[in-house]
């Protein structure tokens, strides 16, 4: 099958996705056309997503489109702002997959989480080669109002979105590979179909400074720490973890794509896990620990 024969087939498959009215010219073209808000400043991310580094090379294609949609527009949702439309760019070695059908179940696993967010998958790029994911994200937040990394003052309160770790236990019980996309388990679940967290966008306007835990709590918090210039103490009970999660997995696993933020108001129903604090580090239960997690150029792949 030629180039544009499958690209017509990734449009076919991204059909059902988000019909957005600042979509002024979508999938087709020399490039999309997006209308812009007065008043809104635009956020934008990029993420690469490679095999056997971030995701098995040989699991299904719906579930490696799905979770690098959701891991991508998280970085919008750790800053407050408001998801518009995504870019897709694919490079695919067909002579080493199940061709025109991988790639089918790619976009309708993007378009399934595209539809879950509420936003538009509007163009991108193919070439033939080894497998390389890349989403650019794109959404708008109110004028000077995004959220950042510095911002936390001493005496805030630390607040994490959800429970974690599970992903980590998908990896350390070497379940990663499923029998199929239907009947994940539900670390399995978590490991591929996280979500973007802009349901806690209210909570964000008191917000600190906040962060998504692509790396691991402790590992991103501490980047929290280092813009802030602040220290942090934690309590171990008070950190909300996953099913088969282990006190590990939820300091230092990572994929949760849960938010982690800083605020000086007791938001009640949401988990607060400790303070920051004048003192430099990060304390748990009183004990110094060295921040660690996923690294991108250091951590080995994924067998």
């Amino acid at each position: 099958m030629k180039e544009f024969q499958v690209i017509d087939l990734i449009k076919e498959a991204l059909a059902g996705s988000v019909k957005a009215e600042w979509i002024r010219l979508g999938i087709g073209d020399d490039a999309a056309i997006v209308a812009c808000s007065p008043g809104m400043d635009i956020v934008s991310s990029i993420d690469s997503f490679l095999p056997d580094k971030h995701f098995p090379s040989n699991a299904p294609g719906d579930l490696i489109g799905y979770r690098a949609i959701m891991a991508s527009f998280s970085d919008l949702a750790a800053m407050g702002a408001q998801p518009k439309y995504g870019l897709i760019s694919l490079s695919i070695d067909r002579t080493n997959r199940s061709g025109v059908d991988w790639i089918q179940d790619f976009a309708r696993g993007c378009a399934c989480a595209a539809n879950k967010i509420g936003v538009a998958l509007c163009g991108g790029n193919m070439s033939s080669g080894p497998l390389s994911i890349s989403v650019s994200v794109h959404g708008e937040v109110e004028a000077n109002k995004a959220c950042q990394r510095a911002g936390g003052r001493p005496g805030d309160f630390i607040y994490v979105s959800g429970p974690l770790g599970s992903a980590a236990a998908c990896v350390r019980l070497n379940g990663l590979v499923p029998a199929d996309s239907h009947n994940l388990s539900p670390p399995q679940e978590a490991f591929y179909r996280p979500s973007a967290r802009f349901d806690m966008s209210k909570y964000l306007e008191t917000a600190s400074s906040a962060i998504d835990i692509s790396d691991g709590l402790v590992q991103d918090l501490n980047h929290i720490l280092e813009s802030s210039r602040c220290g942090a103490s934690l309590e171990s009970k008070l950190i909300p973890l996953g099913d088969s999660a282990e006190l590990e997995d939820g300091l230092f696993g990572g994929d949760d794509y849960e938010l982690i933020f800083t605020s000086s108001e007791d938001l009640g129903s949401v988990d607060k896990i400790g303070q920051l604090t004048k003192e430099l580090g990060i304390r748990v239960d009183g004990e110094v620990i060295t921040p660690r997690g996923f690294d991108h150029f250091l951590n080995e792949p994924e067998s």
